[in-house]
């Protein structure tokens, strides 16, 4: 994925070329698939959601042929981290709904006869972490930011600087102290 493509491709979508945005999608496409695979390979099994449908979601919610008028390619790809993030908050809260059970699941209890209910832990620490993000981004956006594009999209800390316009340093720094913050706010929760 070249990142001038990507931002050249912005800028026509912005004055209104029409095939722009049939463009971005197959050059950002590929990538955005795979870090779409690498998150749902951390979800619980039985996961409904697969890597295509949330790729597709995350385009459709962030205007799919309509593309808004994005800044850059930092902007395209927050906006994309952001998407994908509330898609999985919103599927696991979904899952945590009264009319779904709750936060309980159906378990196996053949020692006793009977069904058994417990807790989805993945679900449950992922909405934890949803709500330590937010709090942290009240505390300190950039590094909720940082943690958004290399937990969520799935970018490389140089990549991650070049998205945000800061050094790789500054980058590596902001996501050992987001880490800590995020742990303690989440342990805090619990």
């Amino acid at each position: 994925m070249n990142p001038g493509e990507i931002t050249l491709c912005l800028k026509r979508a912005e004055s209104g070329d029409p095939q722009a945005a049939d463009q971005l999608l197959t050059l950002v496409y590929g990538e955005l698939r795979k870090l779409a695979a690498a998150k749902m390979a951390r979800e619980p099994d039985g996961q409904t959601l697969q890597p295509t449908a949330l790729v597709h979601e995350a385009w459709l919610r962030l205007g799919g042929d309509a593309q808004p008028d994005w800044r850059n390619r930092a902007h395209y790809f927050a906006a994309a981290a952001e998407a994908m993030r509330r898609i999985l908050v919103e599927n696991a809260r979904r899952k945590h709904a009264i009319r779904h059970g709750g936060d309980l699941i159906k378990v196996s209890a053949s020692a006793t006869g009977f069904d058994v209910a417990a807790p989805d832990l993945k679900d449950a620490e992922l909405l934890r972490l949803d709500d330590a993000l937010e709090a942290l981004t009240a505390h300190d956006p950039r590094k909720a930011e940082v943690v958004k594009q290399w937990y969520f999209v799935g970018l490389t800390l140089p990549e991650v600087a070049q998205v945000l316009g800061i050094n790789e340093r500054t980058a590596r720094r902001d996501l050992t102290y987001a880490k800590a913050w995020l742990y303690n706010e989440i342990n805090r929760q619990r």
